[in-house]
């Protein structure tokens, strides 16, 4: 993939999550009620599909909570959309990490695909807080991607695993979209709603942060 291109897809990513809210009203103008589905395929997508970790999660449950609150959504419809997209995006992650996640080599197709670097840190921090960073992971971008696959890549029992599963989304689901839905249409947070998201997205990687910053610090 050439760099212009390879620019252009992540310019466009950047300006989809921080224009989320603009880009949520023209989905719901041109599709009405299939915005339902759209909005389920990315949380499917970006919680369920390891090489998708970049596509927005905690800004489109917040900024389709506050359009919920001007009823454009239903509430009730969207946390259940939601909360579902989530926990079967979390299995497929894993059933995909038990088949073919202590296979991938750095060479193969999936190697080049998958950043390295952020799976090692995720398996790091799963295998320092186990089965709770299920749930942890949720609040956390591109984290929350690789934890399922490496769950399943590590044979986690799928039992506990499907618990931790469902407790974590209804979590996630309800904390962000309850947000929005209360806090999204405040006048001081609508006028500045792309640093309300960029702040969400900053804390939701602070445990990362602190995490490295920490290992560092021991090694120092």
């Amino acid at each position: 993939m050439k760099v212009g291109t390879t620019l252009t897809i992540i310019k466009s990513i950047i300006d989809f999550i921080l224009h989320i809210d603009e880009h949520l009203v023209e989905i719901i103008q041109n599709f009405g009620s299939w915005s339902y589905g759209i909005l389920f395929l990315i949380v499917f997508v970006e919680t369920g599909i390891v090489i998708f970790p970049f596509l927005p999660g905690d800004s489109l449950l917040f900024a389709s909570g506050a359009l919920a609150a001007m009823g454009a959504f239903n509430i009730i419809l969207l946390f259940i959309i939601f909360f579902a997209a989530a926990v079967i995006g979390d299995t497929v992650n894993y059933h995909i990490g038990s088949k073919v996640g202590t296979t991938i080599s750095h060479g193969s197709l999936m190697g080049r695909l998958i950043n390295q670097d952020k799976m090692m840190r995720a398996q790091a921090f799963f295998n320092k807080h186990g089965g709770k960073t299920i749930v942890i992971a949720r609040f956390m971008p591109f984290i929350r991607t690789f934890i399922p696959f490496i769950a399943g890549a590590s044979k986690m029992n799928y039992r506990y695993f499907l618990i931790y599963n469902v407790v974590g989304a209804a979590l996630w689901v309800g904390i962000c979209t309850i947000l929005g839905y209360f806090f999204g249409n405040i006048p001081i947070v609508k006028d500045n709603f792309s640093t309300v998201l960029l702040a969400i997205i900053f804390i939701s990687v602070l445990p990362p942060i602190i995490g490295v910053i920490r290992g560092k610090l021991k090694k120092g």
